[in-house]
């Protein structure tokens, strides 16, 4: 980033500009590596030969490249050299006429087209070139090419690879052109009947929505390849997709990026159908201009080939027929409604296309296709992300790296784009994707580092107005979103030496700590902390800022034990304790000890001597294991039975755990929240005892809201219970199992699923009463003035916040292990054919996994 001062070479972001294309990376692998010896420039004069005696040996047989390799090399790097695309295209489809007997040559040819257009979205228009001037000089190579298509395409269907399913079908849209009567649109308007009948089946489904987008980014490249024969089946099928666009499912009130009702925020909601079928319309209005796609020369062969005898109308082919399984496979991954999110259109400088414009919709398609697709190599997303301008039509995009404040008198009047606004757009849009993301959080994490070391100078102005404008909009931002962009950030620092321009928030020092802004910035800078050290992280601050960080965390020393402070109660008891653990001392021992608390509690008038007694055995076990988290699981390993033994005694002192660990921890929360996920596997804390003590002795007012690490602490529970009955409920998602197996899973799922949604009641209960400003303690600091009406204000805003979200979780949970979801995939499963066992086995390893962030992998 340009404001962390990256040093980092940034010569890839030289391109030549070839001709008619733009920005273009120069191929390394081109025929430039012969060169001639009598124009080479060697100062050192002539060399001797190593070998002195006899006579010189024969010239060395020249390197010939197998046939499929250079075809391998031609096809990869397909409209990423100086050269068109379109005379690439025929270079490889010539070379290719020519190696066509050979049979290994053919068929791996067709398996790397295949794979192609799979894992690289944006080269599928330069794929289907090859495919379409094959048509003329090789007839044999269209009819192959689209068979391998059409079978990679319907195995696709079959088993709901949705993503997979619609990159091959742009493929045969590519094609349009070649094909008899309607070609792609009658198999559009087939899938439009599907969704007419799932829709009909249950108004809220969500694989016809699916379907429906699929449709509709589909009809700009059949346009553009076939021509204007086809507008009027575009219309019509535009129309028929106007009313399934244009329905709100309930689960789309819930994955609001913004509070609606705020001037604030930065984008409206707009469903991605709902703005798709708007553009479209737009479209249609304006004659399908459609810009921003590449075109090709249908006598683009002839041109370069004059002298070659090709037919005068190109041979065209029958559309290959494909059958749509019944039922519809909604795949392996729950499907959601999708909310159209950015950063940057309908904003005055225009670096981005606007909302209205198709262009926004169809290329942030390819670019988070190839981001979702080739998430197996990052370096390699980043490279096609950098060099996006080589992928679409002329004057697209303006020339790459070009500064902000230059831009607009750069273009002049011209609607054009800068490519790493859209990429960082783009990520951004992945990265804050509601209900959950598509892949873990850290691999747009790390996406985003990579492309500032591929091209810094683009890349780091675009990123830093990005940051900019969702700080200024943080307080009417999602809650979840909020803390996923607090995880970025702070993450995004640590690999550019944690280097910010701080002194411009400077300014919401003065805010409340109850402030979203300020409350972000206590937060990043514990985060920071966690990721390095105090003493280093207050160094990259300006002094204004210092007091945020406690100074005692410059030392870099464990916390105080509170027991060596002999004002403290139970002091000597809880000196002893730590000693005895410290020597491994025998279990009764310890007991002695801890009887000793209790009677001195009970002439305390203490109802629960637990209560003291455990707050002294925790307080010792944090304080043994403060050096490492390893040290501190040796210590909870130690006293594990006897922990156990309190959480089954009596529930206050099980919540008296959390608040130990957490007192001990108050300066470094994230330790105690990594400390609580530990008990929570050891299952000494029940997940209902964590949010009970969150909600219950530290919730005070709601204050405990505006902090980071209560809600890290709660959502971690909530994982923990949701990751559970998924992998129960991918558990009873198996073919052949026993009866007897079948009833005990089912029992299971069903007592779990119970508890999480008891769980999550209490969470959105407790909640609500703060959003409502219904909570006794809230109502009695705002009566005697003990807390400001802004702060109030404040509070109850966070409880609105809180309650979205965990409602959203609430829903999730529903549509993914609630007892319809689950029959409806039994059923499914029931309709399959019997797969052999090896293969049935492979699947049910692959269907539920889930990270701790809530990315979902299942069902």
């Amino acid at each position: 980033m340009a404001d962390m001062d990256v040093r980092v070479d940034d010569r890839d972001d030289r391109r030549d500009r070839g001709r008619n294309r733009g920005n273009k990376r120069r191929r390394d692998d081109e025929d430039d590596n012969h060169y001639d010896h009598n124009e080479r420039n060697d100062r050192r004069g002539p060399q001797r030969r190593r070998r002195d005696e006899g006579p010189p040996g024969p010239p060395r047989r020249r390197f010939e490249e197998p046939p499929l390799a250079k075809l391998r090399r031609l096809i990869l790097n397909i409209a990423s050299s100086t050269k068109l695309p379109e005379d690439e295209a025929i270079d490889i489809v010539e070379y290719l006429r020519d190696q066509y007997d050979d049979e290994d040559t053919r068929s791996g040819f067709f398996d790397i087209l295949v794979q192609l257009i799979v894992e690289q979205p944006f080269k599928i228009p330069f794929v289907a070139a090859v495919a379409f001037y094959g048509n003329q000089v090789k007839p044999e190579i269209t009819v192959e090419a689209m068979k391998r298509v059409g079978d990679r395409l319907q195995v696709a269907l079959n088993a709901g690879q949705w993503r997979e399913f619609k990159l091959l079908l742009r493929f045969f849209a590519c094609l349009q052109g070649l094909y008899e009567e309607d070609g792609i649109f009658a198999l559009l308007g087939q899938l439009f009947d599907t969704v007419v009948d799932l829709q009909s089946a249950n108004e809220n489904d969500v694989v016809g929505i699916e379907l429906v987008k699929i449709i509709l980014l589909t009809i700009p490249y059949a346009i553009v390849a076939g021509g204007s024969r086809f507008h009027e089946k575009a219309q019509e099928l535009l129309n028929s997709t106007g009313i399934v666009a244009g329905n709100m499912l309930p689960m789309e009130a819930l994955i609001h990026a913004y509070d609606t009702e705020s001037d604030d925020k930065v984008i409206g909601y707009h469903s991605v159908i709902g703005l798709l079928q708007q553009q479209l319309t737009g479209e249609s209005q304006n004659g399908w201009e459609l810009k921003c796609i590449p075109r090709f020369h249908v006598d683009a062969v002839r041109r370069k080939n004059p002298e070659e005898t090709l037919p005068n109308v190109p041979l065209t082919h029958a559309f290959p027929t494909f059958t749509i399984p019944s039922p519809v496979n909604p795949g392996p991954k729950p499907l959601f409604p999708e909310a159209y999110f950015s950063l940057l259109a309908d904003q005055d400088f225009g670096t981005v296309p606007r909302t209205n414009d198709i262009a926004s919709s169809v290329i942030r398609d390819a670019i988070v296709d190839t981001i979702d697709q080739l998430d197996f190599n990052r370096e390699m997303v980043a490279k096609f992300l950098v060099d996006l301008d080589c992928y679409w039509s002329l004057d697209t995009f303006t020339k790459r790296g070009i500064a902000f404040d230059k831009f607009r008198e750069a273009i002049g009047d011209k609607i054009i784009y800068k490519s790493e606004d859209m990429v960082i757009d783009a990520i951004f849009s992945e990265l804050f994707k509601l209900p959950t993301p598509e892949h873990k959080l850290v691999y747009y994490h790390a996406l985003i580092t990579q492309c500032c070391k591929v091209a810094p100078a683009a890349i780091a102005p675009s990123l830093g107005r990005a940051i900019r404008t969702i700080y200024k909009s943080l307080h009417v931002m999602d809650l979840e979103l909020t803390y996923r962009f607090l995880d970025w950030f702070t993450h995004h620092l640590s690999n550019f030496e944690f280097r910010w321009r701080w002194t411009e928030w400077l300014g919401d020092l003065e805010l409340s700590n109850l402030h979203p802004k300020k409350a972000f910035i206590v937060a990043a800078l514990d985060k920071e902390i966690r990721l390095s050290f105090a003493k280093r992280i207050r160094s990259t601050l300006p002094e204004d800022m210092h007091s945020l960080i406690p100074e005692r965390l410059d030392e870099d020393n464990s916390p105080d034990f509170k027991y060596d402070n002999q004002q403290t109660p139970f002091a000597p008891e809880g000196q002893a304790l730590l000693h005895q653990l410290r020597k491994r001392a025998p279990p009764e021992d310890i007991q002695q000890t801890i009887d000793r608390i209790h009677e001195q509690a009970t002439e305390l008038g203490i109802a629960d001597v637990l209560i003291p007694s455990t707050d002294a055995f925790v307080t010792a076990i944090c304080r043994l294991g403060a050096k490492s988290l390893s040290h501190v699981l040796s210590c909870i390993e130690r006293g594990k039975d006897r922990l156990l033994n309190i959480a089954q005694t009596s529930e206050p002192a099980r919540r008296q755990i959390v608040a130990s660990v957490v007192e001990y921890w108050k300066d470094q929360p994230g330790v105690a929240v990594r400390i609580i996920d530990i008990l929570l596997n050891y299952t000494i804390l029940a997940p209902m005892t964590v949010v009970q003590w969150v909600f219950g002795e530290h919730m005070g007012a709601g204050e405990a809201l505006a902090e980071s690490w209560t809600y890290e602490m709660v959502s971690n529970t909530v994982s923990k219970v949701t990751n559970r009955n998924r992998q129960i409920a991918s558990a009873r998602l198996q073919k052949g199992l026993p009866v007897e197996q079948v009833e005990m899973v089912e029992a299971t799922l069903t007592k779990d699923r119970d508890n999480a949604r008891e769980l999550l009641k209490y969470i959105e209960d407790a909640v609500r009463g703060v959003a409502e400003g219904a909570v006794d303690r809230l109502i009695e600091k705002e009566s005697s003035g003990e807390l400001s009406a802004e702060d109030g204000q404040l509070i109850k805003a966070w409880g609105k916040r809180w309650y979205t979200v965990f409602v959203r979780k609430a829903a999730i949970e529903e549509s993914v292990v609630g007892e319809q979801a689950v029959e409806a995939r039994i059923k499914l499963l029931a309709a399959e054919p019997d797969a052999p066992a090896g293969a049935m086995q492979e699947d049910a390893n692959g269907v539920a996994e889930q990270a701790t962030n809530g990315d979902t992998e299942m069902l």
